[in-house]
């Protein structure tokens, strides 16, 4: 399969070639935490989920790491108003994080590096830069060079003259150029530090990632990934450092998402519009956020709203409808008739060849979707081309429990790329066989004329939000 990549290097679509075959190093910058994420957080966190999920699902074995930042200006200011430490700060947000993710069906990374765990690896790379007079001691801090690496401004195709004038580009009495940036910051009265032959210290933001993709994936990885805001200065001055010591490209691939915006306004602390998933799942169902995050090509700004979001719930819903409903018709046979799925070119036969005919054209659609630059949303459109599929074939008389079940493997097969069916919730105060149970209940009432006692069991029912369909096979339950 043959899939093609935007690379932001090049501002161009080019056809993906790992350095290894059948291997992918991908590196995806994460969270600094000192908060919960927020949804523009979650937004690379999805995507690059699904597009690891792809890569692994047209055979590859993908080393997918994300690092944690775990030291930082943030997390000693956040230390010092809860009046803690950066460390108890950190695995405080880190256990959110997993926890955040794991609710919008994201699975964890290879590997989740700690810059606190890579002090030694940091170390050596700054020292490296300094003996190659990339970088220079000033007063206790360690800067990189800028006007000694030509290709300066490269990624984010900026002018190196004009870079003075771009954004988070720090300023400071001790650099021999503005342009330049920290590689070690000299450690302040009562801050968190490590011993250096710089001085005492903490290592820079850019730094880091270097240090650590070095270290998991070597020189050259395949895939850089990041949202759209770390294109410069973060990824501009990875590459400079990177390169500048190995002598070697440092992604062969860049890939960034666009924006998130709130209503139509850019989400930032000043406009009070920041949304953390951490209190978005309370109130929406998480996997209508990664439908919501999906719906849209990764390249392309987002805007988030109650309607948006409603429409992404009432479009899971409708997805998870289809398959329960094709398990519930499926469970209607006999176990003896039912056999184990053997796949031929990756799909089910069905028995039906006008369906799999079908149901071959979908799957082919899907994965050209996905290989053109993990188009996610052309590829939730054929999602949505099987569940029209699979819910006129279930009004069929003469369904039978093979193609049921190629239409539901397929389903499967192709929601295990992009993650948007939901796994079943379990309800602590009402348990499946106690559902069913009622469901038996109600109907022995309403055959014996026992209106009051059938409305109170269907009051209970809704208010545990449970949804009963009349079917063609008797009454079918879900949770809401």
């Amino acid at each position: 399969m043959t899939v093609t990549i935007y690379n932001t290097a090049s501002r161009l679509k080019e056809t993906f070639v790992p350095q290894e075959p059948g291997k992918v190093k991908m590196y995806v910058c994460g969270p600094t935490v000192y908060d919960y994420i927020h949804i523009g957080n979650a937004r690379p966190v999805i995507f690059f989920d699904v597009a690891r999920r792809y890569l692994e699902d047209i055979g590859n074995e993908v080393q997918y790491v994300v690092n944690f930042t775990d030291v930082d200006d943030k997390l000693i200011r956040k230390a010092e108003q809860l009046g803690t430490t950066v460390p108890e700060v950190a695995e405080t947000f880190i256990a959110a994080f997993y926890a955040d993710i794991e609710s919008l069906g994201v699975h964890r990374a290879t590997l989740n590096p700690r810059v606190t765990e890579h002090i030694p690896q940091i170390i050596t790379f700054i020292q490296g830069l300094i003996d190659k007079g990339y970088a220079y001691m000033s007063e206790g801090d360690v800067y990189y060079r800028t006007a000694a690496f030509a290709d300066y401004g490269k990624l984010s195709h900026q002018n190196i003259d004009e870079l003075q004038f771009g954004i988070r580009v720090e300023i400071g009495d001790r650099k021999e150029n503005q342009q330049d940036f920290v590689l070690w910051k000299g450690a302040k009265p009562g801050e968190i530090k490590w011993d250096s032959p710089f001085g005492a210290g903490r290592p820079g933001w850019h730094i880091e990632c270097s240090a650590m993709a070095r270290e998991y994936l070597g020189d050259t990885l395949d895939i850089h990934g990041g949202g759209h805001d770390l294109q410069f200065p973060h990824h501009e001055c990875e590459c400079a450092q990177s390169e500048a010591l190995t002598g070697k490209p440092l992604s062969n691939y860049w890939m960034h998402n666009g924006y998130i915006h709130i209503n139509n306004e850019k989400m930032s602390k000043s406009l009070g519009n920041g949304i953390t998933v951490h209190e978005l799942v309370k109130r929406v169902k998480p996997h209508a956020i990664r439908y919501f995050m999906l719906s849209t090509h990764y390249r392309s700004p987002l805007n988030f709203s109650d309607d948006t979001v409603s429409q992404a719930e009432n479009s899971v819903e409708r997805i998870a409808n289809c398959a329960a409903n094709l398990k519930h018709r499926l469970s209607a046979f006999k176990e003896e008739s039912l056999q184990a799925a053997a796949t031929v070119n990756g799909l089910v036969p069905s028995g039906d060849d006008a369906l799999d005919a079908k149901l071959k054209l979908i799957h082919e659609q899907f994965h050209a979707k996905m290989s053109d630059d993990f188009n996610t949303p052309d590829a939730i459109t054929s999602i949505f081309d099987l569940v029209g599929e699979a819910n006129q074939y279930l009004n069929r008389a003469d369904a039978s429990s093979k193609a049921i079940q190629a239409l539901l493997v397929l389903l499967e097969r192709m929601d295990a790329v992009l993650g948007l069916l939901p796994q079943q919730e379990a309800d602590a105060e009402l348990l499946d066989e106690d559902i069913e149970q009622l469901i038996i209940e109600r109907t022995e009432a309403r055959l014996a004329k026992n209106w009051a006692r059938a409305d109170e069991i269907r009051i209970l029912l809704t208010e545990k939000n449970i949804i009963l369909e009349d079917t063609p096979q008797g009454i079918r339950w879900r949770r809401k």
